[in-house]
């Protein structure tokens, strides 16, 4: 479960990235909010999976999730480049990401 959790944790911390990017294009009270929740159960779901994981593997694998899951919300919805080379080094932190998981 903790897992699944650190899983879900990096996925709502990308999603307060691409709020931020949003709130940069329009301001209004639905997207604070939307950032504010997006952060606070990031955070919320990373604190209750360190009880099981290790902290450095647990936040290496928190930003990594947030690092791939926010640059491929800015390639799909804010035009951001889809480059070979960006995706290579994506590709790499994922990489790093699951070789954490296979050591600890």
């Amino acid at each position: 479960m903790a897992w699944f959790s650190l899983i879900l944790a990096g996925l709502f911390e990308a999603f307060g990235v691409a709020m931020i990017n949003q709130l940069s294009v329009k301001r209004n009270g639905q997207t604070i909010v939307l950032l504010i929740l997006g952060f606070g159960l990031s955070l919320l779901l990373l604190s209750y999976s360190m009880n099981v994981i290790p902290m450095g593997t647990a936040y290496a694998i928190w930003t990594g999730i947030g690092v791939v899951g926010g640059t491929f919300v800015g390639m799909i919805f804010y035009g951001e480049s889809k480059d070979w080379k960006r995706l290579v080094f994506i590709a790499m932190v994922l990489s790093a990401a699951i070789g954490l998981k296979l050591v600890s």
